[in-house]
């Protein structure tokens, strides 16, 4: 794109901006090298990298990737043989644990996040390195006793040497005589010796190595003769020591620099992450959105938003501005690939013109924008803009002769797939030659399919774009009482410059100003009002059509809101439904247990009277399971249908409103109003309008507007039961149950099938049928029927 575009439009400002929301040297560095990308799907995969930052952050709002430093460089050093100090190592400790964590957690995050977790896999954990200096480091960065079984064996005996050699000492200076020679009872340390403070008048009454004496000359600090070989000890310990300690810190910083390859592609994964949540972070302060980057050369034949060659800026806002941006909508590429932007001074058109490029900048190199998300910007091959004054004294350039030449070199630059930006097209020269050179270049870049962006006051490139196909104008308002700049993009109109109010409202002397508005010509004035009115009327327009898109969009909430409320009854209905469905089986299956458990007691029970009431209360029992199990076997569904057609007539199938079950109609009589029906076993008559139709053929009944389906198959009971190859434990049972179904169904002769066999089978079943109180009587088969091998 050229360094030069790019500060035309201040893209190093948001690469400044950027670069505050990362967290280590190594994302800074991307973020102030930030530029447009030349490759179209990296820019598609940094902003949906950006993207999935963003949506790191919504689950997390205080994610950071931790304590991270760009050890690269001393990792380097220590590759090469130098001995990093503790603070190093425990930095290189540090970061290696925050990319191991970062890894981790982004690993757990795969499906919600495979661009940014696919970027933490290839991370390498260094865990050994991180173990190594924990273990030879305090985190203050003391080498510890641990790091090695020689400094802890050489630190034991510096302490006993040194409490051995303090221990001595002290006793000197506390003795009766050390007391008079001492200037005070302490001992202090000198030149790394251990020495007590002398008077100087006492110097000779006690034998040693003089190390230092006072500012006052009133002390010596003598080392007693007596320690010098115990203090020689303890001076080879420190040098041990400290040999020591140079080889751990070797040690643990060769190891480091075995894996600087490794080291240094981490600290480059990180940076790559973090510059994604810098850019998910600048979003969330912005209030931007990932655009959707399109294909840059235009296909005529798309329709609706979809057109490849299209940049479409959906309330874009300058993103230097902050809150005071006003929003636009800018399309450039669909009706028109040259956009002619006027308006009064200080209106905002250059800020308009700054603002379509410098987002679609940021676009391509994969930031946000603060833009809606619906917004569309091509992979453009270059961005080319001539705005401002840099006139070159050095080169003793005019103006126009700077801009001439700039306009130049995007002329033979850009192409088909480029954006050109032209600020005051055609200005810093004779008006009228100016205007023709303007109206010329724009025909040029329309020609070569370039899209193109100028502002003018000229009144001939306002009418150009009006009367030229694939050229468009756009005004920049003022508000029409008080003529001062709103800042807002009107699209379809010109502007006009409004030069006289606006030297008006920033102060020209008013007699000036109507001076000038007297010479002004009368077509001129004609034409300024014309602007002003037509800016007036598209207001007009725009309001009332965002009125009717907000009416639009209320009633279609409306049916919307109508249709979940429909679906909730229908669910609710269905609910009810399934629960009056359950109870009614629960009651079935308890009367068919009393069932059972009244044969079972008929069964025992001798006297014929009993017999015969057993069986009356038995019947009526299973009248009433009949009907729970017809009504547990309902299905009802509701459909939008019309009313049954035709009178009820005999052998019609009703549904009787007040019991809320089935009937066969006997009789009609219409005269009276009256019908005869039989539900079960019981007649009655009821008055026709007690009753509605249903359908015989589907089994339908309709109610008005509700259809209710039924389903009222009931199973028989076989006449044979066959209890060949059973057990004779088995027979019992299963005979008596068989006997109590058959009786409940009305069956007045049934079959058992037994075999002939052994006999045994056969004898069970007729001994139990001689004694069961449901049988009258039994027989063997006659030879139609199987003969001795059944039983009638």
């Amino acid at each position: 794109m050229g360094d030069r575009n790019l500060e035309l439009l201040e893209f190093h400002k948001i690469r400044e901006i950027l670069a505050g929301f990362t967290s280590f040297s190594a994302s800074r560095e991307l973020a102030v090298d930030l530029a447009p990308l030349s490759n179209e799907e990296d820019v598609r995969l940094r902003l949906s990298q950006s993207a999935e930052a963003r949506r790191l952050l919504s689950l997390s709002p205080d994610f950071h990737i931790g304590e991270v430093v760009d050890i690269r460089e001393m990792v380097k050093m220590a590759a090469r043989g130098k001995v990093l100090d503790p603070k190093s190592l425990l930095e290189i400790r540090k970061t290696l644990a925050a990319a191991r964590k970062l890894k981790k957690h982004l690993m757990n995050l795969q499906e919600e996040l495979p661009l940014l977790s696919s970027l933490a896999g290839d991370i390498v954990a260094l865990d050994q390195i991180e173990k190594d200096i924990d273990n030879c480091l305090s985190p203050n960065g003391d080498v510890l006793d641990t790091a090695s079984s020689k400094l802890a064996s050489v630190r034991r005996r510096m302490r006993e040497v040194r409490q051995e050699l303090l221990t001595h000492l002290q006793a000197i200076v506390t003795s009766p005589r050390g007391r008079k020679i001492a200037q005070e009872p302490i001992v202090t340390e000198r030149e790394g010796r251990y020495v007590i403070p002398v008077k100087v008048e006492c110097r000779r009454q006690i034998r040693g190595i003089v190390h230092d004496v006072s500012n006052t000359e009133a002390t010596v600090f003598v080392e007693p003769w007596t320690t010098t070989e115990t203090q020689n000890e303890l001076r080879e310990l420190v040098a041990a020591e400290r040999d020591e300690i140079e080889r751990i810190l070797q040690t643990l910083s060769a190891e480091a620099g075995a894996f600087q390859i490794e080291i240094a592609r981490n600290i480059e994964l990180i940076a790559e992450i973090d510059l994604a949540l810098a850019k998910a972070r600048y979003a969330r302060e912005a209030r931007a959105t990932e655009p959707i980057i399109v294909d840059a050369v235009r296909n005529t034949g798309a329709k609706g938003d979809e057109s490849d060659g299209v940049l479409r800026l959906v309330e874009a806002r300058h993103p230097l501005l902050g809150k005071k941006a006003v929003p636009r909508l800018v399309e450039i590429g669909r009706d028109c690939s040259v956009l002619v932007i006027t308006g009064p001074n200080t209106g905002g058109k250059t800020v308009a013109l700054k603002t379509i490029g410098l987002l679609s900048l940021m676009a391509l190199a994969g930031l946000p924008i603060p833009a809606q998300a619906e917004s569309r910007i091509p992979f453009l091959n270059g961005i080319y803009a001539d705005i401002g004054d840099e006139q070159s004294i050095e080169q003793t350039l005019s103006t126009f002769s700077w801009h001439i030449g700039n306009i130049v070199y995007i002329i033979n630059s850009a192409t088909a797939q480029s954006l050109v930006l032209l600020d005051e097209l055609g200005t810093n020269t004779d008006p009228g030659e100016g205007s023709a050179l303007g109206c010329a270049i724009l025909l040029h870049f329309l020609s070569r399919g370039t899209m193109s962006v100028a502002t003018t006051h000229y009144t001939e490139l306002k009418a150009l774009a009006h009367a030229t196909d694939g050229m468009q104008n756009a005004a920049l308002d003022v508000d029409p009482v008080t003529m001062v700049p709103t800042y807002h993009l009107t699209v379809g109109i010109p502007g006009g410059s409004n030069a006289l109010a606006t030297a008006s409202r920033l102060g020209l002397p008013e007699e000036i100003v109507s001076r000038a508005r007297n010479m002004l010509s009368k077509s001129a004035q004609e034409i300024e009002s014309l602007l002003t009115h037509l800016v007036t009327e598209q207001k007009s327009v725009e309001s009332l059509r965002k009125s009717l898109e907000k009416e639009m969009n209320e009633a279609e909430q409306s049916g919307t809101d109508l249709k979940n409320r429909l679906h909730q009854l229908e669910e609710e209905r269905r609910r009810i439904i399934k629960q009056t469905r359950d109870q009614v089986v629960r009651e079935a299956a308890e009367l068919q247990m009393i069932i059972r458990g009244a044969a079972a007691d008929l069964r025992k029970e001798k006297s014929r009277e009993k017999i015969e009431r057993a069986k009356k209360a038995l019947a009526e029992a299973q009248e009433k399971l009949d009907a729970e199990i017809w009504q547990a076997r309902l299905v009802v569904e509701t459909e939008e249908v019309d009313a049954g057609e035709g009178p009820i007539a005999r052998g019609d199938t009703v549904w009787l409103k007040e019991a809320n079950v089935p009937a066969t109609v006997l009789s009609v009589f219409e005269d009276r109003g009256l019908v005869e029906v039989q539900a079960g076993k019981v007649r009655m008559t009821l008055r026709l309008d007690g009753v509605e139709k249903r359908i015989p053929s589907t089994g339908e009944v309709k109610t008005g507007r509700a259809l209710i389906r039924t389903e009222m198959s009931k199973p028989g009971v076989f006449p044979e039961l066959d209890l060949r190859g059973k057990r004779a434990e088995e027979i019992e049972p299963l005979l008596d149950d068989y006997l109590n179904e058959a009786s409940l169904s009305s069956l007045s002769q049934v079959c058992i099938i037994h075999g002939i066999g052994t006999g045994t089978v056969r004898q069970i079943v007729r001994e139990m049928l001689a004694s069961h109180p449901l049988v009258s009587s039994f027989r063997p088969g006659e030879q139609g029927e199987g003969g001795d091998g059944v039983t009638i």
